[in-house]
């Protein structure tokens, strides 16, 4: 097998991260997708030095394993991600916990305030979000800036062709989707 993937998709709330997420599990070959929220659902969201350790535990754990698993090929991870130092504190573990070589991409998605609130908006209308999150997202939104990592501007860009310009950076060569 060759050297696989790992796939980092951040941005704020709402910006559209599980969405491409997920069209790049439908559209790259031996994928395995990660949501981090999945790796920190709890009632009450407690945010404290526990937590925050727990979660970081609970997203490399699952990460190593599916690096580690010759099935896949592709590993992608999307979660907010918003400060340099939780990407380098993911990678400083996984580092330690998987011996498996793989090339690591990492995306921010962005997108203008007024788009980002037209998508919040309709969330909060069919009470996917609660209305508070529109501010607390434009608000993170700048924070993408300081982050190293590709940004891709998807205020008038589908899940599926925000997707494929990922897949072009991951297989720069004549590689098609599987649309």
């Amino acid at each position: 097998m060759s050297v696989k993937n790992l796939i980092f998709i951040g941005g704020t709330m709402g910006a559209g991260k599980t969405a491409v997420a997920r069209q790049l599990l439908k559209d790259l070959p031996a994928c395995v997708m990660l949501d981090g929220d999945w790796c920190w659902m709890a009632d009450p969201f407690v945010v404290n030095d526990e937590t925050k350790e727990m979660v970081t535990g609970n997203i490399t754990y699952m990460l190593s394993q599916f690096l580690d698993c010759a099935a896949y090929e592709n590993v992608v991870f999307c979660w907010v991600m918003d400060h340099q130092s939780i990407i380098d504190e993911l990678m400083m573990r996984l580092k330690e916990q998987t011996s498996v070589d793989f090339r690591f991409f990492d995306f921010s998605l962005v997108l203008s305030p007024e788009a980002l609130e037209e998508r919040l908006t309709k969330d909060v209308e069919t009470g996917i979000r609660e209305p508070d999150i529109i501010d607390r997202s434009i608000a993170r939104q700048p924070l993408y800036n300081e982050i190293d990592s590709v940004k891709i501007d998807v205020s008038n860009c589908t899940p599926k062709e925000a997707a494929g310009q990922i897949i072009a950076a991951v297989y720069p060569k004549d590689y098609s989707t599987n649309s």
